[in-house]
């Protein structure tokens, strides 16, 4: 597979420090065995697949992004992350411009290939695709969800999710829990 770098056992300071170049690290990172994925990049066919939906809103969101897979470093999952580093948010989001596009269908294709879905909720911002992401998925049982306390559709996500069965924390520490447990 193109554009792969393997470091076992590195961890990500030491991968972050290899790297003098933050558009290399965001292409080609590797935490342990694990291996991150961002787009345009795509993903072995074979092995477990986490999908990281959740807020992104550049200059709100936090990079909870990287606290999940710092803290899932030691697993031997694929971690698709749809936050690029290299964003232009002057694109024209329509269906006809090329880069916006490529994006969207990468999502899309991430979030149908992988065996568990993160959404996480951050509460300094709105995250309309992560709604829209949350109610695709719902009923697919590969959902799980962190939603801490103050996000503005908080009783939306807990309603939605309780009515459908999917697992629900309200911290990230909460969601490493369940998601290591889901991984067993």
């Amino acid at each position: 597979m193109r554009g792969i770098v393997s470091a076992p056992k590195a961890g990500i300071r030491a991968v972050r420090n290899a790297f003098s170049s933050q558009d290399m690290f965001s292409a080609f990172p590797i935490f342990g065995f694990m291996i991150v994925l961002r787009p345009p990049h795509a993903w072995p066919e074979t092995g477990r697949k986490i999908f990281l939906a959740g807020s992104i809103e550049m200059d709100l969101a936090e990079p909870w992004q990287d606290a999940i897979a710092v803290a899932l470093e030691d697993t031997d999952w694929v971690l698709l992350n749809p936050r690029r580093i290299d964003w232009d948010s002057s694109l024209r989001q329509s269906k006809d411009e090329p880069a916006f596009r490529e994006q969207v269908e990468w999502e899309l294709r991430g979030l149908e290939a992988a065996e568990v879905i993160v959404c996480y909720f951050d509460p300094k911002t709105k995250s309309p695709i992560t709604l829209l992401e949350l109610g695709l998925h719902a009923r697919s049982g590969k959902l799980i969800v962190c939603c801490p306390d103050g996000f503005w559709r908080q009783g939306n996500v807990e309603i939605v999710c309780e009515r459908y069965g999917v697992q629900m924390t309200d911290d990230l520490p909460g969601l490493v829990a369940a998601l290591r447990q889901r991984m067993r």
